[in-house]
């Protein structure tokens, strides 16, 4: 668990593996060189099973890998310092995996919004059946914004072994390219139907975020990774289409910012033989978009999100 000014959320997401009914684990946070009370609040767990480290800030992807270093467990989850599990999650996932070495289990999940709990509600586009990993991901990429976070997975430490660590050149989405490399160095993936992620939702990205040149170069490049190994390992019509999808809500995401990478990813649509994937939105938002269109939108969102409160 890598942790970088999570003071606010860290305790509840440690409490949550402490409430695991499966009691055969190992947790090891990464505290990347916080600068808020993240270290205080870790000082409260006295758990044996627990064991904290410290690092320069060096950024997640070298927390992570610094933590799979350390760990000892044939069976690796990576959580991030907010995410929330249910207390049958990891027992569920053990199930699921047995005695394979080249399986990896997944979960449910759905999203809960700023902060409180009792908006949760479980994602409908769930894929609840075992699969092929190549099969799950054009699934799931279709016309959709592929879920790929790392708490979602259970996964064996021979499957990383082959796939490889986080790369540590990105920052964000850094988990897409990574899970993807992760998926296709497996041979099934098993559906955890008990198992559920709470994932927190509604910490809006401030337009500082979306303008910063690294943080869309990073994402950029995950996307353009991760999709070159679905491509390597499927080179079809439906995974071309299914990448596609992906770099269109690369552009969803960064207009009107990052022009040049904009382009990049338009290209990339047009080569891939283009997609039909449409902008998130739903209510009166997407009333809205069909009659000044999405572009439009998009700046009036990014126009009130700014706003001062």
């Amino acid at each position: 668990m890598p942790a970088y000014n999570a003071g606010k959320y860290i305790a509840e997401a440690v409490g949550s593996v402490l409430n695991q009914s499966y009691t055969n684990w190992e947790l090891i946070i990464v505290n990347d060189g916080s600068t808020d009370d993240t270290a205080a609040v870790l000082d409260q767990f006295t758990d044996p099973r627990i064991s904290v480290h410290q690092q320069e800030n060096s950024g997640q992807c070298v927390a992570a890998n610094k933590a799979f270093g350390l760990s000892s467990g044939r069976l690796i989850k990576f959580m991030d310092a907010d995410d929330i599990i249910s207390p049958g999650y990891i027992a569920e996932q053990v199930k699921r995996i047995g005695d394979n070495d080249d399986v990896v289990a997944s979960a449910a999940w759905g999203r809960f919004y700023h902060d409180d709990i009792s908006s949760f509600k479980v994602n409908e586009d769930l894929i609840r059946e075992d699969c092929k990993p190549i099969d799950w991901l054009v699934s799931s990429m279709d016309g959709k914004q592929a879920m790929m976070q790392c708490a979602l997975w259970l996964i064996p430490r021979a499957v990383l072994e082959k796939s490889g660590l986080w790369d540590e050149r990105l920052s964000l989405i850094n988990d897409f390219e990574f899970i993807i490399r992760v998926l296709l160095n497996a041979s099934e993936i098993r559906f955890a139907e008990n198992s559920l992620l709470y994932y927190r939702s509604g910490l809006q990205s401030s337009l500082s975020s979306l303008k910063s040149t690294k943080g869309a170069q990073s994402a950029y490049d995950s996307i353009n990774m991760g999709t070159s190994h679905m491509l390597a390992f499927e080179p079809s019509t439906r995974v071309k289409k299914a990448c596609a999808s992906c770099f269109q809500n690369f552009i969803y995401s960064f207009y009107p910012f990052h022009k040049t990478l904009i382009k990049g990813a338009e290209h990339k649509i047009k080569d891939l033989g283009g997609t039909t994937s449409t902008f998130p939105a739903g209510g009166y938002t997407r009333l809205l978009q069909k009659i000044i269109g999405w572009k439009i939108v998009k700046k009036l969102k990014l126009l009130l999100s700014d706003a001062p409160q």
